[in-house]
């Protein structure tokens, strides 16, 4: 059955274009929430190529059920991989991106293959880059069960990973998603923008629903949050942010026990000194904006405890 945009379709008075990618491996359970979300947009991609990453299951074939009546959708199969790591995304999404490089279109969007959107979610999103020419990469919150980040605590320039649009000349300055096996590629592309010279945010206004639960299936909660905590030392957080991270950790279910896994983590990295994945300027620039902040949050709760 034919699935139309909802509203008429809209063209921006900046024109706008985009494209998406998306990487899926056996994605059977939620593709189809997203294909539906995409295709109902008040403002269409040029081309959608959705790289299924050597999926088993009924992932190519729910795709395909698709390209007939939407041919701006590619479906690109890629051959099954023996290891299992993050960096295998970052190849699948390299592969899609080899197939939209040669057009002209203004914004990229990496689209995870179990989020689902309003369909007004791209248009009010590119509606914020033809607002600012300095922003680089955008999104929104992710939702899970209801349940999202608390922005009065949460880093509101970082965007996660389940829906990251980039500015097509910033996402070129970066050199695209790097490889990292241990993970934190949406991340470090991020952190990258902004040490470029290019803004980034996330918009509170809009939101996508995330289907498959993080951290969920693979290890325990109390060892999720351990991983956490290496992988946080990994990617550059001072001590002195991870101190206040896992206190606030604490307030959160588990209470008390996660904060302190998450703190035993990035202590026992701390101290392994392990080789971190990421380059040394990285790290230099991270540790800078987490202690800015640091201390702007210090700051504020020291003024408004004067009143």
């Amino acid at each position: 059955m034919e699935i139309k945009p909802t509203g008429k379709l809209k063209v921006m008075k900046t024109q706008l274009s985009y494209v998406l990618i998306t990487p899926a491996k056996n994605e059977e359970a939620f593709i189809e929430q997203t294909i539906r979300s995409v295709i109902k947009q008040t403002i269409l991609p040029l081309q959608w190529v959705i790289v299924s990453d050597g999926s088993t299951d009924r992932t190519d074939e729910i795709i395909k059920g698709y390209l007939t009546q939407y041919p701006w959708i590619e479906l690109l199969c890629m051959p099954q991989r023996e290891e299992r790591h993050f960096a295998g995304k970052v190849y699948a999404f390299k592969a899609g991106y080899e197939r939209i490089k040669d057009r002209k279109f203004d914004i990229i969007g990496n689209l995870d293959a179990d989020i689902s959107f309003g369909e007004d979610y791209v248009e009010f999103l590119l509606s914020r880059f033809a607002e600012n020419p300095k922003l680089g990469v955008g999104g929104t919150p992710f939702r899970e069960a209801g349940q999202q980040y608390d922005f009065r605590f949460t880093n509101i320039e970082h965007v996660s990973g389940a829906c990251q649009l980039f500015k097509r000349e910033c996402f070129e300055d970066i050199g695209g998603y790097v490889p990292l096996k241990v993970g934190g590629i949406d991340l470090v592309a991020v952190i990258t923008a902004r040490m470029k010279g290019w803004e980034t945010r996330t918009f509170t206004e809009k939101y996508c629903e995330h289907h498959r639960k993080t951290q969920s299936g693979k290890h325990s909660d109390a060892l999720a949050k351990f991983r956490s905590g290496y992988h946080d030392y990994l990617m550059g957080n001072p001590l002195s942010w991870q101190a206040v991270r896992s206190i606030y950790q604490m307030t959160k279910s588990p209470f008390v026990s996660g904060g302190l896994l998450l703190f035993a983590g990035y202590f026992w990295a701390f101290l392994k000194r392990p080789e971190r994945p990421v380059s040394a300027e990285l790290v230099a620039f991270r540790k800078r904006e987490q202690k800015q902040r640091l201390k702007h949050f210090i700051g504020r709760k020291v003024g408004l405890a004067g009143y």
